[in-house]
């Protein structure tokens, strides 16, 4: 007998180092980027807010070019750990140089039981989501409507539709958790296929949730990406 587990879900969490001393100085350049944009825009403040996606071109701060590397660094591992049993064997020995390439960067705030509804990324193979600010995890938890959901990240199996999230049996056990919850943790990044689908839960607290989210393809630098009679 053959078993082949197809189609992975990966799903990479990492933290920054130096988010003590960076997110409160981009948190607090984020706000004032929000104010400017809401003039320019002729919107109302609201609980929810997000931002153009070309934070890249906005933000020149040694800080937030800093934390660009990061995730640069951490997509590029974590795109290499998932693609171990697909990749030739000397791509995964250091014989690759994979090159990033960013199609959008925005940062996004919600507070007063503001939410991010369903949906996925499209025109990207990676997307992620780096947490700046929100309560800590006791105060958060404490909320008396949303509790332990509040704020959190949710995503769900590529099977979630098709199961309608109901059915469960012995037989499709391996499909279980339909979704799965991750909480805001400031200085945390989660790295997810841009197809997977997601969720900002909705999120009340003393600080308002600040996150830097982006869409990114990953490519051979000075190469072809053919691979397995596909083109990337």
């Amino acid at each position: 007998m053959s078993l082949q587990q197809l189609w992975p879900t990966p799903l990479g969490v990492h933290r920054y180092e130096q988010a003590g001393d960076a997110n409160p100085l981009l948190t607090r350049m984020l706000l004032a980027l929000r104010a400017t944009q809401r003039l320019a825009r002729g919107e109302p403040e609201r609980a929810f807010f997000a931002s153009d996606d070309d934070l890249l071109q906005r933000l020149q701060l040694p800080e937030f070019q800093a934390l660009v590397q990061w995730l640069v660094r951490c997509l590029r591992d974590t795109v290499t750990a998932a693609n171990a049993a697909a990749w030739p064997a000397a791509w995964q020995q250091g014989g690759v140089d994979l090159q990033v390439a960013f199609s959008g960067m925005w940062f996004q705030t919600s507070q007063h039981g503001a939410c991010h509804d369903v949906h996925t990324h499209g025109n990207a193979s990676w997307s992620g989501v780096y947490c700046l600010q929100v309560d800590d995890e006791a105060s958060r938890c404490a909320h008396p409507v949303y509790g332990l959901a509040n704020g959190i990240t949710r995503f769900y199996g590529p099977h979630f539709n098709a199961l309608a999230g109901a059915h469960v049996d012995l037989g499709n056990a391996y499909l279980q958790p339909p979704s799965i919850d991750v909480a805001p943790l400031p200085g945390q990044l989660l790295l997810f296929p841009s197809h997977l689908a997601h969720q900002a839960l909705p999120y009340a607290g003393e600080l308002e949730r600040v996150i830097v989210s982006f869409n990114a393809s990953v490519h051979r630098a000075g190469g072809s990406d053919r691979l397995h009679g596909f083109s990337g």
